[in-house]
């Protein structure tokens, strides 16, 4: 939680990077297999231009994939875009955040997008089980939809957190406080 937390509130900055997510072609993004050379490759061409970014890969068309631990969405036009889950491990907490939409009453839209449709949009975030869900602020240094956590994230971050009977951001900052006390 305490690498997380800052997340919550400040947003998190992701670079898409040169490296491609595999073909399903050639592996299935079903398969959790251990050999994501890619995936590394690509978080170390990041974090050689951002320590603190997340890489966002594209798949080898240059659609939307997913960041190397974690799947990504983004909102546009209201509506939860779900890049095309045939290029990567459609994530349980991409599920979760998919069905909390749902009961919240925002559309989602699975298709193939690109980087223009990402610098459009109005909001974005990461989903992966260690931290449910981290809203995304900037995309390869530049700001998105207003520069900071928007208002569908709030609302699936409260609705995640009632579901699970957990103030998820709250306790992502407890635990940080607990570390450095």
């Amino acid at each position: 939680f305490s690498v997380h937390a800052k997340y919550y509130r400040a947003g998190a900055h992701v670079v898409v990077p040169s490296i491609r997510r595999t073909p399903p072609e050639c592996v299935s993004p079903r398969a959790k297999v251990s050999n994501k050379m890619n995936h590394f490759q690509a978080e170390l061409e990041v974090r050689a231009l951002d320590p603190d970014a997340f890489a966002l890969m594209l798949d080898v068309d240059g659609y939307i994939a997913e960041s190397t631990g974690a799947d990504f969405l983004f909102v546009s036009d209201g509506i939860l875009r779900i890049p095309q889950r045939r290029t990567h491990l459609t994530g349980v907490s991409l599920l979760t955040a998919a069905e909390l939409a749902e009961k919240l009453g925002i559309a989602t839209d699975e298709g193939a997008y690109t980087l223009f449709d990402l610098y459009n949009a109005e909001e974005a975030m990461l989903t992966a089980s260690t931290y449910c869900l981290l809203p995304v602020v900037r995309v390869n240094g530049l700001p998105l939809g207003e520069g900071k956590p928007g208002p569908v994230v709030a609302r699936l971050l409260e609705a995640w957190s009632e579901m699970v009977g957990v103030d998820i951001v709250g306790q992502a900052f407890r635990h940080t406080a607990g570390r450095s006390a």
